[in-house]
């Protein structure tokens, strides 16, 4: 059922519509010969399939089909993964309450890896183990691999268990973690040399962005497993004469010599934005 969803069609109707207007040729290489199903089957055929499954071998195949076409990445490389959670706005569970996803995006390719479906009585953090069990059986190992997520997913379980299965972990501290937030903030970044800065302007703004980075395994390092480095992203935006700056801090654990500063720099899953950054260093 690939093709007619990629073809547009979003319903069990649109779907057999899409079958109909298929020439015989088209029926036949997608197995239907002559005879296309009634929409009232297409309804039972997709409801019975299991969508996790579904999920990992379209994953898969589109993962294949990336690497069949594309080039090869270069070594210095790593694998970067943005975690995001997204509701679909034009599915519903029974209870009526809206469908919500936790996905994980391949910043190569643009490929969604893999995807778990949020429990109605939870939220996205009891969802963040199974997706790396999902994005493991895509990939075959998650060794190396670099995952990125918002706040919500700074949780010391996260870190372990990415660590646990021999990747990396970068991640945004807000308030939902003070005690870490305040360590972060506190650390002499006045000190501390720029490590990377951006220029942009347009639509009568000019904006600078800055990103520092510090080592901090250090006897006492900070409150949260297995980081290695903190960093300090600035925004400085100027607009109609009046200057705003904003200030936001992560942890990664990766050491200095795997991970440049710029992998902070604002437009990653990790700032709160949409734009992933994938210019990992690796030695």
């Amino acid at each position: 059922m690939r093709s007619p969803v990629m073809g547009g069609a979003s319903s069990f109707a649109a779907i057999t519509d899409w079958l109909q207007d298929l020439d015989e040729h088209a029926r036949t290489r997608l197995g239907f010969g002559d005879v296309v199903p009634a929409g009232t089957t297409m309804w039972r055929l997709l409801i019975r399939l299991d969508p996790a499954l579904l999920a990992t071998v379209l994953a898969g195949w589109l993962h294949t089909r990336a690497h069949q076409s594309g080039p090869p990445m270069p070594h210095r490389y790593r694998r970067v993964i943005a975690v995001d959670g997204k509701t679909l706005r034009g599915a519903r569970l029974g209870s009526s309450r809206q469908v919500h996803l936790l996905s994980a995006l391949d910043t190569a390719t643009g490929i969604v890896i893999a995807q778990v479906t949020v429990d109605t009585k939870s939220n996205e953090i009891t969802s963040f183990a199974p997706l790396l069990d999902a994005v493991e059986k895509v990939l075959g190992t998650l060794a190396g691999v670099l995952f990125i997520a918002d706040a919500l997913h700074t949780q010391t379980g996260h870190a372990d268990e990415v660590t646990a299965r021999r990747a990396h972990l970068l991640v945004q501290v807000k308030g939902n973690q003070p005690t870490l937030f305040k360590q972060l903030k506190r650390l002499p970044w006045a000190q501390i040399p720029v490590g990377d800065r951006t220029r942009d302007h347009g639509h009568g703004r000019r904006e600078t962005r800055t990103v520092k980075a510090v080592t901090v395994q250090t006897p006492g390092g900070i409150g949260f497993p297995h980081a290695k480095q903190a960093a300090r992203i600035t925004r400085t935006r100027i607009a109609a004469g009046k200057t705003s700056r904003e200030t936001a801090y992560l942890t990664v654990s990766l050491p200095a010599g795997q991970a440049l500063p710029a992998i902070c720099r604002p437009g990653s899953a990790a700032t709160g934005t949409s734009r992933t950054s994938s210019t990992m260093s690796a030695t």
